[in-house]
């Protein structure tokens, strides 16, 4: 595995840590504000489940290189399944994380993308293989 993916699967990997982290702490509350209000499921109980995804994934991605391509991929559906709701704090006009304009939160939208691009490339899933 290159340099660079590795790198890109351990930065993502411990960013992922660090979100899932803050989902369970000092964030739960911002994070609420990303739970569309048609989401079936309770919003404290949505954030506290994706901060415990968020952790297992970041941590097996960083500790279990051997398993990268699964993990990353895991990682990538992982964000697609998320999109949904970035897409209704756009929507529905929901400040949280500083995202404080439809502007801003339009421009977060499209980093969505670079994220599953990340994960599959850190999980070796995406361009050629080293």
């Amino acid at each position: 595995m290159s340099v660079g993916r590795t790198l890109t699967r351990v930065l993502l990997g411990t960013a992922m840590i660090g979100a899932g982290v803050s989902h369970l702490t000092v964030a739960r509350e911002e994070f609420r504000a990303q739970v569309p209000p048609w989401f079936p499921v309770d919003e404290d109980a949505t954030v506290l489940a994706s901060g415990v995804v968020e952790v297992a994934l970041g941590a097996a991605f960083v500790a279990l290189p051997r398993h990268r391509r699964v993990i990353g991929t895991a990682l990538g559906a992982f964000y697609v399944g998320v999109f949904p709701g970035n897409i209704a704090q756009y929507t529905e006009h929901r400040d949280a994380f500083g995202l404080d304009s439809d502007r801003k939160r339009l421009v977060r939208l499209f980093f969505q993308p670079v994220l599953v691009a990340a994960a599959l490339y850190g999980g070796d899933r995406l361009g050629a293989s080293s």
